[in-house]
């Protein structure tokens, strides 16, 4: 089952259940998705749809920190719920050891070494940990494995 057809079954399911929340976020999901599928002219493949997921998920989280900043709980705690159920549709989510491997065989893959090649490891890593890594997590990862690679050298 493909994730569209996965996200319209849980969106018909929370229209049964009337669970409000669940719905609401599907929907959004749906919308930025079919704006992506306008914006490209084709339909999307999971890979697609896992980027749009990571886009919304972002935006949730940002509007959390936001709404905590302005002292708005009751939005904050809405945010969140919508941010669980869109984070229920990303991959599992590696763990920094997994990463850590990950960023070094691809650091040898590519020929990387020293701190002026974040680039092209970069260009490489983040298509394989697409919504199962924050970009900035791997960028800072990264950087710290060829800067510790350079001063061994």
């Amino acid at each position: 089952m493909s994730l569209e057809e996965r996200l319209l079954k849980d969106m018909k399911e929370a229209l049964r259940k009337q669970d409000k929340g669940r719905l609401s976020a599907i929907r959004m999901v749906r919308a930025a998705a079919k704006n992506k599928e306008i914006e490209l002219r084709k339909k999307l493949s999971d890979e697609d749809i896992i980027s749009v997921l990571v886009s919304v998920a972002k935006k949730h989280k940002d509007s959390i920190e936001k709404f905590k900043a302005g002292g708005r709980d009751d939005l904050v705690k809405k945010e969140e719920e919508e941010l669980t159920v869109v984070q229920s549709y990303l991959p599992k989510p590696l763990k920094e050891k997994e990463l850590a491997e990950l960023i070094e065989a691809v650091i040898v893959e590519v020929g990387a070494e020293g701190k002026a090649n974040p680039g092209r490891v970069m260009s490489v890593i983040i298509p394989r940990v697409k919504g199962r890594a924050d970009g900035a997590l791997v960028n800072k990862m990264v950087r710290e494995r060829l800067e510790a690679k350079s001063e061994a050298g």
